[in-house]
């Protein structure tokens, strides 16, 4: 337990048989991590059975593919029933490096932020962990558009490093969102819209051949999903278009 919280990591996976466990062990050796949860989306691999053999993880496996965004849903919905107090997303494919899990779970924990993200771009990590240039080009872009049309000052909205308290993750309505990857970006719109401030921390990534990653053309989709996201939100505020989506 961490300041007498409970602190639960998800691993939304698919195919990272390869690196799940290396990521798990240094989860874990952070000594504050009561229990992983990782949600197998159908892989292909042997996630699953890779992830049974773990100490103190539960792991859930969909029968068929469902998506990104349906990954992670499942991944809080077992969260919470589970006891989280301080929730942190870390991709199995060992990318995000767990060792920011302390310090992103203190800003939770003392009650200074609801939500936490780890940006690769604070720092200028992204190029130099390996970030294809087209793909941060598209991730400065798509964040000045959302900071324009929010109103806020993130760095970038596109990391899949997270941590939230249990408070928030029961006030925002996560059905509401997509089932693929513009999940993440609807997430970080709703608690926007809630009146959350949403902390940062600089995080170095690495990108090599066994991590995941989506191709151009889903990235594309990806872009405009975020932008149209943005873009009801900034109509929302204006009363031109209902808030349902945004509403808890």
């Amino acid at each position: 337990m961490y300041n007498d919280k409970k602190v639960i990591v998800i691993m939304p996976a698919y195919n990272a048989a390869a690196t799940l466990k290396r990521t798990y062990d240094e989860v874990m050796a952070q000594n504050i991590v009561d229990q992983v949860i990782v949600v197998d989306d159908a892989s292909c691999d042997h996630t699953s059975q890779i992830a049974r053999t773990l100490p103190d993880t539960l792991v859930h496996t969909h029968p068929k593919n469902k998506g990104y965004g349906a990954n992670q849903k499942t991944c809080y919905r077992l969260a919470l029933e589970q006891g989280g107090d301080i929730i942190i997303m870390v991709h199995p494919d060992y990318q995000y490096t767990p060792k920011l899990i302390p310090a992103m779970a203190s800003m939770i924990g003392n009650d200074l932020y609801s939500c936490v993200l780890g940006s690769r771009i604070l720092g200028g990590y992204a190029l130099k962990g390996g970030m294809p240039k087209w793909k941060y080009v598209a991730n400065r872009f798509l964040t000045l558009a959302e900071n324009i049309l929010t109103g806020a000052k993130l760095s970038e909205y596109h990391t899949g490093y997270r941590a939230f308290s249990r408070e928030l993750l029961e006030k925002i309505d996560l059905s509401r969102n997509s089932d693929d990857f513009v999940f993440d970006n609807q997430m970080l719109v709703q608690i926007l819209w809630a009146g959350y401030t949403i902390a940062e921390v600089s995080c170095p990534t690495l990108y090599f051949e066994d991590a995941s990653s989506i191709n151009f053309s889903r990235s594309v989709k990806y872009g405009l999903g975020c932008l149209l996201t943005a873009l009801k939100f900034r109509m929302a505020r204006m009363g031109l278009i209902s808030s349902r989506l945004f509403q808890t």
